[in-house]
């Protein structure tokens, strides 16, 4: 059984940067798809960015472009979401989530990952 753990998060001031991990313990990993996902007070869990099971391909909403940047290290089982010019709308729960997946491309279908963590609070002032 697949079992995430993230870290990282805290509060941080606009224009900062943070980088958050997600441990993963279980299976092979490098079978697995990931994805960053994040959830704001009153608002629907969205997904922030997502990266293939090899790294090679990686997705980003648009409002996170150029600022956010996901990666993994397989051999340390470990995703990444470095996170920089932080603004305060980018305040919420993140999570990362993973789901097996045969061809190595990204995930964007919440409804598709299967193993959650338990979140990370990230909470930019202004």
């Amino acid at each position: 059984q697949m079992q995430l753990v993230e870290s990282g998060g805290g509060l941080v001031q606009a224009g900062d940067s943070l980088r958050l991990s997600c441990a993963a313990s279980g299976p092979t990993f490098s079978n697995y798809a990931v994805g960053w996902f994040r959830q704001a007070p009153g608002k629907e869990r969205e997904l922030v960015a997502a990266i293939s099971r090899s790294g090679g391909s990686s997705t980003y909403k648009d409002s996170v472009k150029g600022r956010f940047t996901v990666s993994r290290d397989n051999a340390k089982n470990t995703v990444f979401l470095q996170m920089s010019r932080l603004k305060p709308e980018d305040t919420a729960v993140y999570y990362c989530a993973a789901t097996e997946f045969r061809m190595d491309i990204v995930v964007i279908f919440t409804a598709s990952y299967k193993h959650w963590g338990q979140g990370t609070q990230v909470t930019v002032s202004s």
